[in-house]
């Protein structure tokens, strides 16, 4: 398993999924645009092998979102077409064609078959014949506006691990003797995260062993959060610590083939309404199969007596299985049909990346399949005012690339998008790849002269991003990502007209994004990592009144969001992602109680080990200044790494086997002196009792990975710090090991500052590490070492992964993931492509609407999914909150504008002005944080400052002149009469 290429989906699926993916032979009939974004995700994400099946000569509509096929294509086999780029995505997936017919036996060779946009007769074919074979079926297709998708595993398919969420584990305060046994957790009652018959096991329990090895038993559980279990009389007494852990249960799942499901499907739905209309679009399929295979074709864009021929059929079909339908909704039926023959690129990465999610689900056994039908429609994106809706001369096909959009859109739409200019932010990260595919495809300002794109990223590709950033190759590794995301966009459509930018969007670029750039813009596409950077880029959008399209995942989680101007209220993201603050330095030290403790302990010692002792020496190199004002536990750690200058490899190994004796050993034995484990408090209690874990010592054995590991990534980084070539080799460290006398014996030579706790590095510590230091100012500087958490082959993170595990033996911590401690170190989010490609079709869905400019609130989306458990929720933005003060009424998108005029207003007539106008006596004024002027200032001052010119004054309390292309000056008002809440607009002075 290539875990740096799929680092961030491993943390997703696991090593097992991974693994049963890695084997999996997928058969996939159909590479329209559908099934092309079904191929892409499925050969990024690391199928064994992709089986094409798709002879169909390659005609314009399918450009419109095939992006694998280009004019060239035209005329070959779709299949055919498509294989050598398929196959450039992803070089450990075997990709082949196969162009006979679909037989029993060809699918008896695969584990899953996906057929996408295909005819009902061929669906009902290969579904029955999958069902009676167990090989586990898909059906995937879209008309226009519309699209669906059906799964059959079988009638007995096991999930073996139904959601997405780790098991959930609490650690233990108290359990009784006596039947049953009651375990009382620590913290709140009403956060406890268990639920009446969950499965638990125990670990770390001290007394009380015998839970430990016990088999994973039900809970009840009681009103004040505490646990009922099993009898535990005969049970040892309960001394301390232990956690319990959830033990995830296996889901079976009963699936119907086609044939039947065809007039029985279930649907789950969260109203009355919701139902009737997937019955609705269930109909209209049919319907529209119906239609196809009377005239061999599909309605044609926008002809009325197509459409009025498929609801006939609809209303003639035969009826639905289960509870009475309602009668359909002829209007709905009507407008599918009109809109039906088109084929759009935001649809077919929606519904393709839910197939996606779909197969892995099949293969893996991991999270809960759908129950069978998904539906989906986005038909808020025609025109609600029906004079405006395209016609039949409008949507004929113009033998271009846009065919399959100008069937549901029409020409004057199409021409529209082409004179649109955009900024996609963080545009080359993995949502970024995925919407410049949907710029190209739907031909996003592509007029030249006209229309305009602009990809930022200031950061560079990475091995990982290739698992789902699909417009990088290997050999674009270590390149900028907006260069080679532009120029790999401009391949998909030569008619993209985009440049890129590797400088961020921030208040240090405003001159760069300035009045100038963004007055150019339609709107802003946004893909950011961090709230800070989401809430300024939103700030930005609301100072030029701008379309913000926002999106975001997380593992199998994602949500796209739209907002709009005056229409939809403004974005309200937390300020920042919730982190929990930092223990006191104590606990951490002497009484660490959870990984996170050790994990934080680790961290802090990387930096005092390998950055902070450098800095110092070499601080003290060029200025010799004195060290009585240093942290005594810093100089601790000084003198530890200085003690001995290391010559060679074998001297870095000698200081990491001390150093791991030291910390892991020697300072434990030391704190279990002060604080025996028997140590009792003066109201009668066990000092190690509650959440203090009473410590063990470690002996150092090379055969543990983790202490191996401690050594090896301690030895490295000592060397590097050094100046000295490190070692990968890992035979010839342990080997080098056991030359090495056992860490006790080796006496306090290269690690005696341990022997002294911060309070107890007293003068003369002191003055022998400034002799010490003297020595050193004769040779070279040391180098910090800075923590990096992108390269795994650098020994950061392994030393902090192996140093938190330790950390918490000692404490009897548990459980420890590693996995977890890597993903917390490296601030890895998780990360797939399935959910990455739907957020991107749905923000594709808003761009179609915001483009149009019939804003109407009532139209935008708001979108959450999960595709792990098959979430899928979607939502009208909230409206703009309306303050008031006296008169006055305004929204987030309001602004009390001030004209420039000629010779330049002073303070006072800007102030006389807001008053005459607004109503308002301003009490502040600020720009930023700067107070041009309050009212409680002295008289004296307030003349001063009222004569000035608005821009002198400004340069004169900022120090800063307005820039050469600035246009407005932000003020922000106080006015007298306001109260808390009032938040006036701010005021734009134009220059």
């Amino acid at each position: 398993m290539d875990e740096e290429l799929y680092s961030r989906q491993l943390y997703v699926l696991g090593l097992p999924a991974m693994q049963r993916i890695k084997a999996a032979k997928v058969l996939l009939c159909g590479l329209q645009g559908l099934g092309a974004e079904v191929a892409k995700n499925l050969v990024l994400m690391g199928v064994g092998s992709l089986t094409l099946h798709d002879p169909h000569p390659t005609c314009w509509a399918d450009l419109a979102a095939q992006f694998f096929l280009s004019e060239e294509s035209l005329g070959r086999s779709r299949a055919e077409a498509s294989q050598a780029l398929l196959a450039q995505l992803n070089e450990a997936v075997q990709i082949s064609i196969h162009t006979g017919d679909i037989t029993e036996d060809l699918l008896r060779g695969f584990q899953v078959v996906v057929l996408t946009d295909s005819k009902l007769e061929e669906q009902l074919k290969v579904g029955t014949l999958c069902h009676k074979c167990g090989v586990y079926f898909l059906m995937a297709e879209t008309r226009g506006l519309l699209g669906r998708l059906f799964c059959d595993f079988g009638e007995g398919f096991t999930v073996e691990d139904p959601t997405e969420a780790e098991p959930v584990t609490a650690a233990i305060q108290d359990i009784s003797q006596g039947s049953p046994g009651i375990v009382t957790l620590r913290g709140d009652a009403k956060s406890q995260p268990f639920y009446d018959g969950d499965l638990v096991v125990f670990s770390g329990v001290e007394g009380m062993v015998e839970l430990n090895c016990h088999s994973p038993q039900p809970v009840r559980v009681q009103k004040d959060g505490s646990l009922v279990i099993g009898d535990t009389t005969t049970f040892s007494r309960y001394l301390r610590g232990g956690v319990v852990t959830e033990v995830k249960r296996p889901k079976s799942v009963r699936h119907e083939p086609l044939h039947t499901a065809l007039l029985r499907p279930r649907v789950v739905a969260q109203n009355t309404q919701e139902v009737q209309r997937a019955h609705c679009l269930h109909q209209a399929f049919r319907a529209l199969h119906k239609f196809q295979q009377l005239h061999g074709r599909l309605p044609k864009p926008w002809d009325p007596v197509d459409a009025e021929t498929v609801v006939g059929l609809a209303r003639d079909l035969e009826p639905l299985e289960g509870p009475k339908e309602e009668s359909l909704d002829k209007t709905l039926l009507r407008t599918i049909a009109l809109s039906s023959a088109g084929s759009l690129s935001p649809m077919a990465a929606i519904v393709g990346g839910v197939a996606a999610q779909e197969v892995l689900k099949a293969i893996s056994r991991k999270f809960m399949p759908l129950d069978q039908w998904l539906y989906f429609d986005a038909l808020e994106c025609l025109p609600e005012d029906e004079k405006l809706l395209p016609n039949p001369e409008d949507c004929h096909p113009r033998n271009c690339r846009y065919d399959g959009q100008i069937a549901v859109f029409g020409t004057g739409f199409q021409e529209k998008l082409s004179y649109q200019n955009y900024l996609l932010q963080v545009g080359a990260g993995a949502i970024g790849c995925e919407m410049l595919k949907v710029f190209a495809l739907v031909g996003l300002g592509v007029r030249a002269n006209g229309g305009s794109l602009t990809v930022a990223d200031m950061d560079h590709i990475e091995r990982s991003n290739l698992s789902r950033q699909f417009l990088f190759r290997p050999q674009d590794i270590g390149r900028p990502k907006a260069e080679v995301a532009a120029a790999a966009a401009r391949r998909l459509n030569p008619d993209l007209q985009v440049t890129w930018c590797n400088s961020p969007l921030d208040p240090t670029t405003e001159d760069t994004y300035g009045d100038g750039f963004f007055s150019r813009l339609h709107g802003v596409v946004a893909a950011l990592d961090s709230f800070q950077a989401r809430h300024y880029v939103a700030a930005r959008c609301r100072h030029y009144l701008k379309p913000l399209l926002e999106a975001g995942t997380q593992g199998t989680r994602g949500s796209a969001s739209v907002f709009v101007p005056h229409v939809t209220d403004a974005y309200r993201g937390p300020a920042s992602a919730s982190e929990d603050a930092s223990a006191p330095v104590c606990t951490l030290r002497h009484v660490p109680s959870t990984v996170e403790h050790g994990l934080q302990w680790a961290r802090n010692e990387f930096e005092g080990l390998f950055r902070l002792s450098a800095e110092t020496v070499n601080c003290y190199q060029q200025t010799r200044s004195s060290l009585s004002d240093t942290d005594r536990t810093l100089l601790q750690q000084v003198l530890g790494v200085l003690r001995t200058r290391p010559r060679t490899w074998k001297d870095c190994v000698e200081w990491a086997l001390g150093h791991w004796q030291l910390c892991f050993h020697d300072s434990i034995l030391e704190q279990l002196r002060r604080f025996p484990s028997d140590k009792v408090l003066g109201d009668g209690t066990l000092f190690w009792s509650g959440s203090r874990k009473c410590p063990r010592p470690l002996r150092f054995d090379p055969n543990q990975d983790m202490h191996f590991l401690y050594v090896l990534a301690a030895a490295n980084l000592y060397a590097w710090m050094h100046g000295l070539p490190g070692s990968r080799n890992q035979n010839a460290l342990r080997e080098l090991l056991k030359q090495l006398p056992e860490p006790g014996s080796m006496g306090q030579n290269l690690f005696s500052a341990g022997a002294f706790t911060p309070a107890e590095f007293g003068q003369e510590q002191l003055k022998e590490l400034q002799g010490i230091l003297e020595d050193w100012s004769k040779g070279p500087p040391l180098k910090p070492v800075l923590f990096g958490k992108d390269d795994d082959s650098n020994f950061h993170v392994d030393f902090v992964v192996a140093a938190t595990d330790l950390r918490c033996q000692n404490y009897r911590i548990l459980p420890v993931n590693h996995a977890r401690i890597r993903q917390i170190v490296g601030r890895i989010i998780p990360a797939i492509v399935t959910s990455t490609a739907v957020v991107a079709g749905l923000l594709g869905l808003e761009l179609y609407k915001v483009v149009s400019g019939q804003w109407s609130r009532g139209t935008f989306r708001h979108t959450y999914l999960h595709l792990a458990e098959n979430h899928f929720v979607r939502s009208v933005p909230s409206a703009p909150a309306i303050q008031w003060f006296h008169h006055l009424n305004w929204t987030c998108w309001h602004r009390f504008k001030v004209p420039a005029v000629q010779p330049e207003r002073t303070l006072d007539l800007l102030l006389a002005h807001i008053q005459e106008e607004h109503g308002l006596k301003v009490k502040m004024l600020l720009h930023g944080s700067a107070l041009l002027y309050s009212s409680g200032w002295s008289l004296e001052k307030q003349t001063e400052r009222l004569s000035l010119r608005v821009t002198e004054l400004v340069e004169q309390v900022t120090g800063r002149k307005p820039g050469p292309g600035q246009r407005v000056l932000v003020l922000e008002l106080s006015c007298e009469g306001e109260d808390d809440e009032t938040a006036f607009p701010p005021l734009h002075y134009e220059l």
